[in-house]
This record gives C-alpha cells, structure tokens and sequence, in this order.
C-alpha cells in the first residue's frame, strides 16, 4: 500500500501530532507498506531524506501565518503524489486546501487531532473549506469518543467517523531504571531539614502554552506540602516562574525545561503523581497522560469535553476535576497523596488501560485495517 501523511511539522520537529505521525509512519513502513510523510521545511530549502524507513520529504517555508507555515513547494510536491491512501492530519490548513485542489490519492482518510480553539478570525475565513475537506474525505478518524460528541464539526458526521485512539511505544515508559529513579527522589524529594518527611513529588510533563492551566496548579500548590517537577518550555515559562514567585512557592515547584529524552521515562517513576491540569479544548487527547500510565503513575487532569478525561477514567486510572478550579486541584492532589494504596491501585489500572488501548502497535493495526475498508469500499 502505498501511503501519504500530510502535516506541516514533522521529526526532529517535537510535538504530539508530529510525534504521532512518526510513529505511525514507522510502523506503517516496518510492516512493508510504501509511505511518505510530506511537511515543510524550517528554512527556504527542499529536502528529501529516508528516515526510519520512511521517505520524508520537507518542503521549503516561505513564512508562517497563524502557526501554520505557507510553502509553494508543498502543493507542487503534492501534485506529483499517486498514493493509494493519502492521510491529513488536522488542523494544517494549507495542507487541506493543497490536498483538495491537487490531491491525487484514491482516498482519503483525516485524523481529527483538534478543532481550532483561538485562531477565530482564520477560522471564520476557513470554515467552508474545512466542511468541504471533511465532507470528501472517506473516512474521519477522532481519537476518542468525546471529541465526536463535543465538536461542532464533527457531532453532524458521527456516521463517518471511527474513533482510533493515539499510541504510544509503552515499553519505553514501563522500563525502570532504578539509579536514576532513586537519584531524581533523592534530588528533589528529600527534605529540607532533619527530621522532617521526603517532598512526595507531582508531575508536569508538557509544552508551556496558555491552555495547559499550569497557573492553577501554581495556586493549588500554596497548600500542598509537595514538590512540583515542570518538565517543557514554552511560551508562558517566564510568566509562569514569575507566577510561583509571587505565590512565594518557588521552593517548591521546580521548572527543568526540556530534559534528555532518554531520562524521561525516570521522572515518571520517580513521582508520586502526574496532574495535566488543562483549561481549553486545545488539549483534545493529552497523551503524555498515557505515558505516566505506562509508568504505572496515577493522573489528575480536567472535564474539558475531550478526550483527556476518557483516557484518564476518574476513580479508575485517577481522578478527574473542573477546569480552571485551583481548589479542586488541591482536593485531589491531597486526597490522592494521603492514600498510597489508591495510588497504586489507579497506577496499575492505568497501566493495564494502556496495555489494552494505548499500545503503537495496537494503533498501527487499527490504522491499516481502517485503510484497507476504505479502499475495498467497505466504509
């Protein structure tokens, strides 16, 4: 089968989309099929290089409007594609519209990663494209349940859509590397003075945007006795320190910004519990949730109507509370720190959960056998 994923990014470009479509593409490519991935370049140039057994091809940017890069290459790249199943990954809507004008695939298949939540005015000027892309494309893919139910785009073709959640290389999170984790609790865990107990430690793993709702995990934190680990960087980092100063927590919230990522997996198994305390519907899946269930780590995130509170299933793989509500935050991080049994009991229902729904491996299959009915026209 020969196979075309469309977005604007792509590796060593980090991010959960194009995280994603490596993984995906990779796998596609181990089980024999012919795929390419065709993105934009960070610079003027084109480039054409195989990585991981996929052809990736990087057309030349001439500039970026609204966080969506514009490239005359792209279109003309695309134009020349004859793939058998081309798969866009929204929302890059230079990419759609390139697609729809020049796209030669046989069909077309759409992951849905997430509506356009800020970007109103390009929305406004987009939306009858956008009905347009979604309305030829064969198959829709949404990542979980609640996003088909919650999207205004997506609720009146429910009948198109199949949910495929997103996945990850779970063994990579479920090693254990013991020195590091009992160095990272020794470093930022152990007490300040004699006789006082270890810092229990929270976890924030994630870019630092405005819809992460880091700055009420801040609040929540001036009544915890607990250290908070922030691991990303982003644009909301210098005001967010300045935030834990003001709230005078700053000895106890570390922020390490971008950490190799070969010791990720450690500082899942070094906490005690990871919080993805989110606002906006920007965070439509939250797959670093499934990460700190691979470790075993139980999870508070928040009601956003997405699918963030369908992968963390409250009182099972944790708990899950109101948005924008720092007191909230501080009930179930309390409650949660007092009971290490529940603890462990959610851990290992994450753990099993993830096994079951979360696996790459598992997303793969259900990818390619997804393609195989559109193109047999089974779908």
């Amino acid at each position: 089968m020969k196979i075309l994923h469309l977005y604007k990014d792509y590796y060593p470009v980090l991010g959960g989309i194009e995280n994603h479509i490596r993984l995906l593409a990779e796998g596609q490519a181990a089980r024999g099929h012919d795929v390419t991935v065709l993105a934009t370049n960070r610079g003027l140039r084109t480039t054409t290089a195989r990585q991981g057994g996929v052809r990736v091809i990087k057309a030349g940017r001439l500039l970026t409007v609204a966080r969506a890069p514009l490239s005359l290459a792209f279109p003309l790249f695309l134009a020349r594609q004859r793939p058998d199943i081309a798969h866009l990954h929204f929302p890059y809507p230079f990419g759609e519209v390139s697609h729809l004008l020049l796209g030669r695939a046989r069909r077309t298949v759409i992951t849905y990663h997430s509506d356009v939540v800020r970007q109103k005015g390009w929305l406004r000027l987009y939306r009858p494209f956008l009905t347009r892309v979604l309305d030829r494309a064969d198959r829709i893919i949404a990542t979980s349940p609640p996003y088909i139910e919650s999207s205004p785009y997506l609720r009146p073709r429910a009948g198109r859509c199949t949910v495929i959640p997103l996945g990850i290389n779970l063994q990579r999170f479920q090693t254990l590397n013991p020195t590091l984790v009992q160095s990272l609790r020794a470093r930022y865990g152990t007490a300040p003075s004699p006789g006082t107990s270890d810092y229990p430690l929270l976890l924030f793993v994630g870019l630092l945007r405005y819809y992460k709702g880091l700055s009420y995990l801040l609040q929540a934190m001036t009544h915890i006795r607990a250290r908070l680990l922030v691991i990303g960087e982003g644009p909301m980092e210098n005001e967010w320190r300045r935030l834990a100063e003001a709230l005078a927590i700053a000895d106890k919230v570390r922020f390490l910004g971008q950490i190799p990522n070969e010791q990720l997996p450690a500082f899942y198994h070094a906490a005690d519990l990871f919080v993805l305390p989110a606002t906006h519907r920007s965070e439509a899946f939250g797959l670093v949730q499934v990460e700190a269930m691979a470790a075993g780590l139980p999870i508070i995130s928040t009601e956003l109507g997405t699918g963030t509170s369908w992968v963390n299933q409250h009182d099972e793989t944790g708990l899950v509370v109101p948005p924008r509500d720092a007191p909230a935050l501080e009930k179930a991080i309390s409650t949660l720190l007092s009971d290490p049994d529940r603890r462990h009991r959610m851990g290992q229902a994450g753990r099993n959960r993830a096994q079951r729904e979360f696996s790459h491996t598992v997303m793969t299959g259900r990818v390619l056998a997804l393609y195989k009915s559109v193109l047999a026209g089974e779908l």
